[in-house]
């Protein structure tokens, strides 16, 4: 299987893809930790936790598992991200072809939507 090359980015860019791959970074580590904890069945008595065993960890391994596939979530839109950004489709909305701001994408790096068209569908879904 041939390796994927690493597509080089410059300018404007690079700052982009930094700062993806910094978020992505963040995102990573928080993973590995959480998924650490996740596995230490000593963690409760660490803490002096009194409430019942079996729903603190119920409940700790609930909110571990969301914060997992959230942020796998996430990490999947940056590696889209940034495969749009070496094709040359990063910053442009998904909905409207406008270009995303770049406070916007400095803001959220990942973001597929213009912050007009985000709010739209926000408003969308409270109204569901």
């Amino acid at each position: 299987m041939a390796e994927k090359k690493q597509p080089t980015f410059q300018g404007q860019d690079l700052v982009y893809y930094n700062a993806l791959m910094k978020v992505r970074n963040e995102l990573s580590e928080q993973m590995r930790i959480c998924a650490a904890e996740s596995l230490d069945c000593t963690n409760s008595e660490k803490r002096g936790v009194t409430t019942h065993m079996a729903d603190s960890d119920s409940s700790r391994n609930e909110m571990g598992l969301q914060m997992l596939t959230e942020n796998g979530n996430v990490i999947s839109l940056i590696d889209d991200a940034i495969e749009r950004l070496a094709n040359g489709e990063y910053g442009i909305c998904m909905d409207c072809g406008e270009p995303i701001s770049k406070a916007r994408l400095m803001a959220r790096p990942y973001a597929i939507f213009c912050i007009k068209c985000k709010s739209r569908h926000e408003e969308m879904m409270k109204n569901r």
